[in-house]
């Protein structure tokens, strides 16, 4: 559906993107994700024609769209601050495209009520300017605006980052159940971790211009290709020389000179013995309760392990109780010791 091949995108001096190589499938949810600055907006900003890159080529069902104007390719674009106009009513912003192609009113009016009723928004919504609608009503308008035009892909550039959390979580299930429904294939940018583990498909991990992994939210979760996506997705614990030692001296086939990771609920507190698993005594110095599950902050091995416990209502350890941790070296995710650089 959609490739990126060997695109680089110069800023002057400055190389932005780096031999950048993406293939997105039709229908896919794929989000490009990373920190601030790391080339995932510049990236969709070459898909969608605002910038050309220097080398390399952007391909739609197998044509070449580099140097197509942004009008001609059917793209909908969904900014982060929505870009709507605030003094025109919603139908006239879901419209607008429309009317830019010329449309006869009858179709145009049809396609608008069409499009607004898909995406949860009344006639009398439909009536006010934007201005009196709430960010999550805005973001709908916005989404349906893109949508209206029937384009063959929908970019979303961060387009709950101004919402406040509780809604940011329920429009999550709404864009994805949406995108469903759509079936259109769509580029979603944002640097939120979680967010990106529950809509896509699969993930595009960026830092520094680079990609440093595509996969699945399990594949970059469970299975991290590098240090830094290893760093940069979830929370994790780095294993100090001490509890590598004693792995080591376990019988583990650990390299010693190697980082090493395990993800907080892939350690356990008093867990019965079994083999091949690391028992090491610990102090609890802190809890953090969640509801769902507790996040303890355990002293052992001359480090704070992080572990991340399911609630059951009855095993709730306090601080300074004294507890076992158990870590199975099969769970560690391992990186040669030149990656630290990039990790930090």
């Amino acid at each position: 559906m959609i490739r990126l091949n060997d695109i680089v995108v110069k800023f002057g001096d400055f190389t932005a993107l780096h031999n950048i190589n993406v293939h997105v499938k039709e229908g896919e949810f794929f989000t490009f994700l990373g920190p601030s600055g790391c080339g995932k907006t510049t990236t969709l900003r070459t898909l969608t024609g605002f910038i050309e890159p220097a080398e390399g080529s952007v391909f739609v069902r197998g044509e070449d769209i580099t140097h197509v104007p942004i009008e001609d390719r059917n793209i909908g674009i969904v900014f982060q601050s929505y870009a709507l106009f605030p003094t025109m009513t919603v139908y006239d912003n879901i419209a607008f495209g429309l009317k830019v192609k010329k449309m006869k009113k009858p179709e145009i009016d049809e396609k608008v009520r069409t499009i607004a009723k898909k995406v949860d928004l009344t006639d009398e919504q439909l009536k006010k300017a934007v201005s009196q609608l709430s960010g999550g009503q805005q973001q709908r308008v916005a989404i349906a605006r893109a949508l209206v035009t029937e384009p063959a892909i929908i970019c979303l550039d961060e387009p709950l980052s101004n919402l406040d959390a509780k809604l940011r979580v329920q429009l999550r299930g709404e864009l994805k159940k949406m995108q469903k429904d759509f079936g259109i294939t769509s580029i979603y940018v944002t640097h939120d971790q979680e967010e990106a583990l529950t809509l896509s498909d699969r993930i595009a991990v960026f830092n520094k211009g680079v990609i440093e992994q595509i996969g699945t939210p399990n594949e970059v979760y469970n299975h991290s290709a590098t240090e830094f996506v290893c760093n940069f997705i979830g929370d994790i614990n780095r294993l100090g020389d001490e509890l590598v030692r004693k792995l080591a001296a376990g019988g583990a086939r650990i390299d010693p000179a190697e980082h090493h990771y395990i993800r907080l609920e892939r350690v356990h507190v008093n867990e019965p013995e079994r083999p091949g698993v690391l028992s090491v005594p610990g102090t609890v110095a802190m809890r953090e309760y969640y509801g769902l599950y507790i996040k303890y902050y355990i002293d052992a091995a001359g480090q704070t392990i992080k572990v991340m416990e399911r609630n059951d209502g009855v095993r709730i350890y306090d601080e300074g109780d004294s507890v076992t941790v158990g870590i199975d070296p099969a769970d560690l995710m391992s990186y040669p010791a030149k990656g630290e650089e990039a990790a930090q």
